[in-house]
């Protein structure tokens, strides 16, 4: 058996591809535009790592979607965990979880879907702002 992706479903392609590439830092791996289902499915994955993929679908028509805070999260090892944040927060992505171990944080995609952000290797030091910071809305 071999992960293949996971699916998340998005309201808006250009708003979900913004925050997951150009914030999040994923690349867009293939897109299938499927007319007579009257979806796109958008393929992304972390550079380097092809083989994890998230699949964005969008539904032509019009769904309401739950606020997906029952799919659980997307995880994801990072180099830096405060210099990501810094970057997401600068970009005007809410922390809502901040990495106060300097070992996780928690995000959320335009879409609420939670995002675990986790220092790869171990921690790093305590470092302000993000030692003190309250969380923010919920993950």
């Amino acid at each position: 058996m071999k992960y293949l992706h996971t699916m998340v479903r998005v309201t808006n392609v250009d708003e979900s591809l913004d925050f997951y590439c150009n914030k999040l830092g994923l690349k867009e791996i293939r897109r299938i535009e499927n007319e007579k289902g009257r979806y796109t499915l958008i393929f992304l994955a972390a550079p380097g790592d092809e083989s994890a993929q998230v699949e964005l679908t969008y539904n032509w028509d019009p769904e309401v979607y739950g606020e997906g805070r029952n799919f659980g999260h997307l995880a994801y090892h990072v180099d830096n965990i405060y210099e990501l944040c810094d970057r997401l927060q600068k970009a005007g992505v809410t922390i809502n979880r901040p990495p106060r171990d300097g070992h996780m944080a928690f995000i959320r995609s335009p879409d609420n879907i939670s995002i675990e952000l986790i220092q790869a290797g171990s921690a790093l030091p305590p470092q302000e702002p993000w030692a003190s910071m309250p969380n923010t809305g919920k993950w």
